[in-house]
């Protein structure tokens, strides 16, 4: 189903149900309703139709904004009440939803870290304050396959109008799946032999389909990436840095982009960016991470002893001292070693950083400014939904 098939569908039930004639364009109005919508334009910005599976609740429960817009358009409170009734019924049966593109990339991504990544958060081209149980989203973990075309379809014609959430879903949607790298040669032999004019059956053409499928799915996945990232969208050119080398996402102003500043650092790092490895992980080390200190303190900041003793007197604020050894016992395999089990134990861990004495007007000046620090990490983690 698409989304004008669904439109038709409701138009020919509507003028069934009601015995009056309904304008395409109302319907789609209608259907934006249904789910708390002011106008099909406000929906298209951040949303899609969907069509759930058939143990999943969230279906469209708003009828009093259905009436609402009805009145609007121009019918009468009678023909109101009736479409109202009447379009929920519809959308019910057909188990018709909404899902906002945000919370689809969040999930896909495998990150739900605030009640944003819902499908129908806080929205201001919503009707009045009213919003959703907050319940999560039900969707599949497996391929493009798995999801519903009716979704696809309306994720297809967002990104042709330069929608970069929609792209940078579809690629998501589109990414290869690391596990058939182990296949890839197979696969393409028998392909390459199907290219040429072989005539295949049996698992040799299995064989040579799934590689073309594969294929496909590459040259879609890289498409709708490239494009997302060309739109602006960051975490497209973040995963343009990773996947192909591309530096497009360090070229450009700093931004929060929600990613493990570590991480990012280690992609820059890849890229051979150390001003840039060096800026994130800044942003990690002043997060909390005693890790991100210990590098800058090892590989970056050496050269400014009160930086490094800053990221000192940070660590002990957030648990960790660098300051002091950190040994522990390992197997030879490298796993943390078990008493009750006994046999060979390895020294694995780090020793303590050595660092020469600052005056005592500087050393001041370096617990200020850690403590500075740890007060916004604290300030952020109060802030954190949830807390």
């Amino acid at each position: 189903m698409t989304t004008k098939e669904l439109a038709y569908s409701a138009q020919q039930h509507l003028q069934a149900s009601t015995g009056g004639p309904f304008k395409r364009a109302h319907i789609y109005e209608l259907l934006a309703a249904s789910f708390g919508f002011k106008s099909y334009a406000a929906l298209g910005v951040d949303a899609v139709f969907t069509q759930q599976r058939p143990d999943d609740e969230r279906t469209a429960s708003h009828s009093a904004f259905v009436r609402r817009r009805c009145i609007e358009l121009g019918l009468s409170p009678e023909s109101a009440d009736l479409v109202s009734v009447t379009l929920g019924a519809f959308l019910a049966e057909r188990q018709i939803g909404v899902v906002r593109i945000s919370a689809l990339i969040g999930h896909l991504r495998g990150d739900w870290s605030s009640p944003d990544d819902y499908p129908i958060g806080v929205d201001t081209e919503r009707f009045g304050d009213e919003q959703n149980d907050g319940r999560a989203p039900r969707w599949p973990d497996g391929d493009e396959g798995d999801f519903a075309p009716l979704m696809l379809e309306g994720l297809e014609a967002a990104a042709s109008k330069g929608n970069a959430l929609a792209h940078y879903a579809l690629a998501l949607i589109h990414a290869p799946d690391e596990e058939d790298a182990d296949q890839k040669t197979g696969s393409s032999y028998w392909h390459s032999q199907a290219q040429q004019g072989r005539v295949l059956t049996g698992v040799e053409k299995e064989w040579a389909d799934a590689h073309a499928g594969r294929l496909t799915q590459a040259e879609r996945y890289g498409r709708h990436l490239r494009e997302a990232g060309r739109l602006g969208n960051q975490h497209a050119l973040l995963d343009l840095a990773e996947r192909f080398g591309d530096p497009s996402f360090f070229e450009q102003p700093h931004h929060d982009v929600g990613a493990d500043p570590s991480a990012v650092a280690e992609i820059a790092e890849r890229l051979g960016r150390v001003t840039d490895a060096k800026h994130w992980l800044t942003v990690a080390a002043e997060s909390g991470d005693t890790d991100a200190m210990l590098r800058l303190i090892e590989e970056h900041d050496q050269s400014d002893l009160a930086r490094c003793w800053t990221w000192v007197y940070l660590s002990r604020l957030v648990g960790t001292d660098l300051s002091k050894d950190a040994h522990y016992a390992i197997n030879e395999d490298g796993s943390e070693y078990d008493d009750d089990v006994g046999g060979a134990a390895y020294v694995a861990g780090r020793d303590g950083v050595d660092l020469d004495p600052l005056s005592a007007e500087q050393d001041a000046a370096a617990k200020k400014a850690a403590q500075d620090l740890f007060e916004r990490i604290q300030q952020a983690a109060a802030a954190e939904p949830g807390r």
